[in-house]
């Protein structure tokens, strides 16, 4: 295998039937990409050393982008703290052997911004990692996905494996979990303001005080990074992905609300957790490798919400 990727490579998307892992497979798919190798639950179950064992064996991928994982907003991680710690823990465990025992020369894993401390400098440089306490609510993905990290840097270590990690933000975008128990913000809204526009409701409830900032990157946008730096990244300090700018949950939820076309009142439930104050990631890092986000907030919103509707109403 040369350097660099090409569309000849043996490449490995786990997680591909997920928002990222479906994102990517689409990108891929586009550069013609021939030998594309998608690890679906129903075919292999990653939390199974086994069958992750053999499915690496069987295909032999000569690169892998680690998109599979157990994820979920505020309510669902601070629900099910077990299942998030043990179900990521597992996967990454199990991906990370399975790939150095059958030799894939590239592997890039994907975290999240939820690993740096909830009160980190801004914008959040990547040697913020472990200078701080995390957010509560999420710590327990966050310290999974930490583990993932030092894993990576131990393959390279010890073994001399050229893989890498990169953090992206918030992403959304088609085939985002739209789920009221288990979504992110942006999905949660996006559904929520749907509803109630169908439905003529006088108002919306949003949780916590609409003050706290976030960082929003549309799916498509980090599968185009993920190629760049799986290419070209070569070190064991994390990369960040972001969108370069932020906005607040009361401002997003009046976005959201304004392309939806819901006229009715937006409330704020100061009662329920805000989480991180703000979450700004310094992403010149992943820019001066040549890359930024092509779609604007506005315009991947709109593009998330036709996706959600022909989804909704096929359903």
């Amino acid at each position: 295998m040369t350097n660099l990727l090409t569309p000849q490579t043996a490449l490995m998307i786990t997680g591909r039937s997920g928002l990222v892992g479906s994102a990517l497979w689409r990108y891929f798919q586009n550069l013609d990409y021939s030998k594309l190798i998608g690890a679906r639950s129903s075919e292999c179950d990653l939390e199974n050393w086994q069958q992750t064992h053999d499915f690496f064996h069987k295909y032999r991928p000569e690169a892998v982008v680690m998109a599979a994982a157990k994820v979920g907003g505020i309510q669902a991680n601070a629900t099910f703290p077990v299942d998030f710690l043990e179900k990521n823990l597992l996967i990454q465990l199990n991906v990370l052997r399975a790939a150095h025992s059958s030799d894939v020369k590239k592997l890039l894993f994907l975290g999240s911004s939820c690993i740096y401390p909830k009160m980190a400098n801004q914008p959040i440089l990547e040697t913020e990692l472990m200078n701080g306490e995390l957010e509560e609510t999420n710590e327990a993905y966050a310290i999974a996905k930490i583990s993932g990290i030092f894993h990576v840097k131990a393959y390279r270590k010890q073994y001399g494996r050229k893989w890498v990690s990169a953090m992206p933000t918030n992403l959304y975008g088609p085939g985002d979990n739209f789920e009221a128990m288990s979504s992110h913000v942006m999905p949660a809204l996006i559904a929520k303001f749907h509803q109630a526009r169908v439905l003529e409701k006088p108002f919306v409830t949003v949780w916590g005080s609409g003050k706290p900032k976030r960082e929003f990157l549309f799916v498509d946008d980090l599968a185009e990074a993920c190629h760049l730096v799986l290419d070209k990244y070569d070190s064991d300090e994390p990369i960040n992905i972001g969108y370069g700018e932020d906005i607040s949950i009361g401002d997003l939820a009046h976005l959201i609300s304004d392309i939806i076309g819901f006229s009715g009142e937006i409330q704020f439930d100061t009662s329920k957790p805000d989480g991180t104050p703000r979450k700004l990631l310094d992403s010149r890092k992943v820019n001066s490798l040549g890359w930024k986000p092509r779609t604007a907030l506005k315009d991947g919103i709109a593009k998330t919400y036709e996706w959600y509707k022909k989804s909704f109403e096929a359903s």
